[in-house]
Formats: C-alpha cells, structure tokens, sequence
C-alpha cells in the first residue's frame, strides 16, 4: 500500500513518540507499504518551527532529512495537486491538509491522518 504521512503522524514516527497509535505504528513498519511524505509537510514544520508555535521538536531541515532516513519517499507539490484543492468540500480550512488530500486524491494514496475531520473527504484518508 502506498502511504502519505500527514504531518503529525510523520513527526510521531520519527520521533517514535507515545501519541502514535499501534494501527499507525503497524502500517508504518510493515515493509510491504511505501511510506510518502509531502513537501508540504516539511513546509509546514518549518514555519512553525521558525515561528516556534506548536510542538515542533525538529526543524524543516531536520524533518526532511529524517524522513529520508527512515527511507520516506518524498512526494513534491506539483501544479496538479494544487488545482485539486479547487475541488475539494470545504470540510477543512488548513492549506496544508487540504494539500495532502488533494495528493493523496491525485497519485492515489492513502493518508493516515489523526485528524479525525480529514476523514470527512473519503476513504483514501485513515484516521490511526
């Protein structure tokens, strides 16, 4: 199965932090699946990071180069996905979310989110 990783679970896991539920955990060790993560993603990190707001404990940087590490797949933010958010409900307002449906929506891939209003955009979005 092909995975994208919404940014709080991507933190989770390369942090190996508590907060990622054991369904989450699975999917993600189990080596059948490719595990994405968005440019959107480490967009996100880093603006928050550098405006330290929320619970950031890595930087952009650093978040991009863990993903890579534990052998993340990068996925890039192309004109495709951004017209896709056009068409979305508007069931969430989050840029960044909304990025990470549409590309889910768009290559397919399933998102594991743990917010539960993604869910709200279909079965390509898993709430772990």
């Amino acid at each position: 199965m092909r995975l994208l990783l919404d940014t709080q679970i991507a933190l989770w896991a390369i942090t190996d932090s508590p907060r990622l539920s054991a369904d989450a955990r699975s999917m993600i060790t189990d080596s059948r699946n490719d595990l994405y993560f968005s440019a959107a993603t480490v967009w996100e990190i880093s603006i928050k990071h550098g405006l330290a707001r929320g619970n950031m404990p890595v930087s952009g940087r650093e978040a991009s180069e863990l993903f890579s590490e534990a052998g993340y797949l990068e996925l890039p933010i192309s004109s495709v996905h951004a017209a896709a958010t056009e068409e979305l409900p508007d069931h969430h307002a989050d840029p960044f979310d909304r990025i990470l449906v549409a590309q889910a929506i768009s290559e397919p891939l399933r998102l594991l989110t743990h917010d539960k209003l993604l869910t709200r955009y279909g079965d390509m979005v898993e709430f772990v």
